[in-house]
């Protein structure tokens, strides 16, 4: 057995290979003639390799390298970093097809990130430092092909919404005649949490002035590219949805009652009213956080001690109240932020737990290490309500009747203006709002709806009279559409 370096792993360098059905029909839209000249720039094992004969492969994992040559004896496997080879060949191709690394941004950095980004942007794309690894994959495969060029590939849903994947997307429609985005509902990788789509784009040269896309409940192998289900005009995308496709998975009748609420006076989004946030990050969640009877076993004064709300489980449906409060109390849970401050003088019990061995070895964390003091827990604060981060059914938000501080595990929401918040708030629970949090937010492993805050703020509150009771059936079968796109219908 050859060992793995851990840089090689799986989950590290984002190597999940393509069922066969779905690699067939991704090089038979690529590739037109056998005389074709076909890359595939994380070439993996050599699937798509072994299906035309006439292809270069690029692998940086040894292991999966030498599988490819052995797979496809036929292509040339050139084995390291492909940003690195794209820099300095000078080869152009026909056509391009794969399944490019899944490496999120967290993974993707240091010397391989710097090459890709700075090849991007020569090329005409710029891309921020949180872009995951396929993007960039996709802007320097195209920029290696002939004019007239074409390319296939496998891409994570995030394609239909995530921040990055719109300079990707304008990219690709300056450089392509057509740009065509397949979404698939299920599955096309049954054992993994993310959710795939493919990408057609060929005519590479020109520019294309609509994203066909086509809207699949499930993949069939087809030997060209599937008929568009809608042609999404350019202007519409951008000023109407934010550069985001997922609204376009809903009836056209949907998307038009939201897109005319948005020109309604009287509508608001939520950042119009509130701001959004994270709650404070303490570094030890358990160290900073007591149980009632540990805190009188210590004797930590309750001035010390601030209620918090620890995560969205322990979320009530409406309001956080002083019995909620007293529930967790009763209850022995762990929920008493020890919130101490700069320049506060600290009575003895503080002092012994600050510096017992549970405080010593809470010190040594990286968030403590890098703040002074180390047990000053910055940003706590007490907000108007509180919504979950992660959701199933539903986002939940609750007012803090309480005036209990909260975890990063949930959002902050801080009220700006009192009179509009009265006014809209109310209409949480309508259709209309539910399905906004499904537009704004995004599908999450698991079935679960995740909302960052950039997205939260723009959760939209409808004037008055936009969505008339008539249309609450067409509301709630949107709302039960993309949570089965989410899979937690399933």
């Amino acid at each position: 057995m050859v060992a793995i370096s851990p840089e090689y792993s799986q989950k590290r360098s984002g190597a999940y290979f393509t069922p066969d059905d779905v690699a067939a029909s991704l090089v038979a839209w690529a590739c037109r003639r056998p005389s074709d000249r076909m890359i595939d720039p994380s070439c993996g094992d050599g699937r798509f390799l072994a299906l035309h004969r006439n292809s270069v492969g690029i692998e940086q994992n040894p292991v999966s390298a030498h599988a490819a040559i052995a797979r496809a004896p036929g292509a040339l496997v050139h084995e390291g970093d492909f940003f690195t080879w794209a820099t300095e060949t000078g080869e152009r191709f026909e056509c391009a097809a794969g399944n490019p690394p899944f490496i999120r941004y967290q993974s993707f950095k240091g010397e391989m990130r710097r090459r890709a980004l700075d090849l991007c942007l020569d090329l005409g794309a710029r891309f921020s430092g949180l872009t995951s690894s396929w993007a960039p994959f996709l802007v320097a495969t195209a920029g290696l092909l002939k004019p007239g060029g074409r390319m296939a590939f496998v891409v994570p849903a995030e394609i239909g919404h995530a921040p990055y994947a719109a300079p990707l997307l304008e990219y690709l429609l300056s450089s392509f005649g057509t740009v065509q985005i397949v979404a698939v509902r299920e599955k096309l990788f049954p054992s993994l949490s993310e959710d795939c789509w493919l990408l057609y784009a060929e005519g590479f040269g020109g520019s294309a002035d609509t994203i066909d896309m086509t809207i699949a409940d499930r993949f069939v192998p087809t030997k060209s590219p599937p008929r568009p289900t809608l042609r999404i005009a350019l202007d519409e995308w951008r000023d109407v949805w934010n550069r985001r496709l997922r609204p376009y998975l809903l009836p056209a009748s949907v998307r038009g009652l939201y897109a005319a609420a948005l020109d309604r006076p009287g509508t608001h989004r939520l950042s119009d009213f509130a701001a959004v946030g994270i709650g404070y990050v303490s570094g030890d969640n358990s160290f900073f956080h007591l149980r009632p009877s540990e805190a009188k076993r210590l004797r930590i004064p309750a001035a010390f001690l601030q209620p918090s709300l620890r995560n969205g489980r322990a979320m009530p449906s409406d309001r956080i109240t002083a019995a909620t409060v007293a529930g967790w109390r009763s209850k022995d849970d762990p929920v008493l932020l020890l919130r101490l401050t700069r320049d506060a003088a600290l009575p003895a019990p503080v002092r012994d737990y600050l510096d017992s061995s549970a405080g010593r070895e809470a010190r040594l964390g990286y968030k403590c290490r890098n703040r002074a003091p180390w047990y000053v827990v910055p940003d706590v604060q007490v907000p108007d309500y509180v919504m979950s981060y992660m959701s199933g059914r539903s986002v939940n938000l609750v007012r803090n009747d309480a005036g209990v501080t909260c975890t990063n595990s949930v959002h902050a929401i801080r009220v700006r203006d009192a009179a509009l918040a009265a006014k809209l708030m109310p209409s949480w629970s309508s259709p209309f709002v539910r399905l906004s949090c499904e537009l704004e937010g995004h599908a999450l492993g698991g079935g679960m709806l995740k909302l960052e805050p950039r997205e939260a703020g723009r959760i939209l509150f409808p004037a008055p009279g936009t969505a008339p009771r008539s249309e609450t059936e067409e509301l709630e079968a949107a709302i039960g559409s993309m949570q089965r796109w989410r899979h937690y219908a399933d």
